[in-house]
Formats: C-alpha cells, structure tokens, sequence
C-alpha cells in the first residue's frame, strides 16, 4: 500500500475513533495499523487496530472498520508451541458489525463478501452486533465480519494474538501490511 493511501485511511481511522468517543493517545494514534491483507483494495477488505496490549496472557486492541470494509475470513488455529489459539470477544462500540462464524447460514444476510472473492468466504451464520453487544469466539473458530454503511469501532479483548499465524481462506492474503514511500 502506498503511504499516501495509508495516511488517508489512518485519518477516516482516527475520525471513527473519535466519534465513537474513543480517546488514544498521540502514541496509540501513531502507531495505528492500516491492513490491507495485501489485496490492493483496503476500503473493499482491510481493518484499522490500534494495540493497547499484547502480553503472553491477554490481548487488547481497538478495531476501526471503514464503511462495508471486511475483514476477511480467518481462524486463529493451534501453535506447536501448544499455544490453543486465540479466544476473543468482540465489543461493538459504534456502528453495526456484521460478524459471520460457522453453524446455520442466515437466509437473508445483511451483509455480502466482497465482489469477486465469494469463494473464500464459507462461512454464513450471522451474528449482528450494535453498541454495547458482544460475542465471543473461541479458538480455531473460523470467522469473517464487516461494518455496516456507517462503520464500526470494536473493542477485541483476547488471549495473547499471533496475527502473524492467523490463518485465512484466501490464500492471496498477507496479514502483515507493507507500507510503500
């Protein structure tokens, strides 16, 4: 992604977070991650994190979905390390959050994967989070999610992430962004 793309989403990023009344220092602001998943598209399948904390036990981040931006399709699988994987819940603080994980399908879902990339999404039972509402994933739970046609700011609390060994559907995703000057 190219630096000046990362610095126009960083601020629609910092600007949700301010209208959801979430308050980061000039550190926090500093360091947030803009993720494309090196698709070349991030307002079609991205997600803004800041990381509060990340230590061996927990895992604390605040998310910034852009309008009907999805993140894609992962599981937070096993480690050999005997690491089980990560167990989050999700904590919509603004906007509506489409979260999708495996069990029945919806028959009217509110929410599409992104165009052309229907295959890597399998998953359909739909869990619809406004603010103040909840969910808990547990590990090696595959799931996908997007924000609705305001955005979504979310608060992910967890066991310790390896976002680095996630594991996604697309295998045309890097979960580590690359920043171009």
């Amino acid at each position: 992604m190219e630096r000046s793309l990362y610095e126009k989403v960083r601020a629609e990023a910092l600007a949700l977070y301010e209208k959801a009344h979430i308050v980061l220092t000039p550190t926090e602001k500093e360091h947030l991650e803009v993720a494309d998943f090196g698709l070349g598209d991030v307002y079609k399948t991205g997600l803004e994190i800041v990381t509060y904390v990340n230590t061996q036990v927990c895992c604390a981040k605040e998310m910034v979905i852009l309008p009907r931006q999805t993140c894609p399709e992962h599981t937070h699988t096993p480690l050999p390390s005997g690491y089980p994987g990560k167990e989050e819940t999700f904590r919509c603080r603004y906007g509506t959050v489409y979260l999708y994980v495996e069990g029945e399908a919806a028959e009217h879902p509110l929410a599409a994967p992104p165009e052309g990339d229907e295959a890597y999404y399998t998953v359909r039972h739909e869990i619809v989070l406004h603010p103040g509402e909840q969910y808990t994933l547990y590990p090696n739970t595959r799931h996908w999610f997007q924000a609705g046609d305001e955005g979504a700011v979310v608060s992910e609390f967890s066991t310790r992430s390896y976002d680095e060994y996630d594991v996604f559907t697309d295998p045309r995703i890097k979960r580590i962004p690359e920043i171009e000057d």
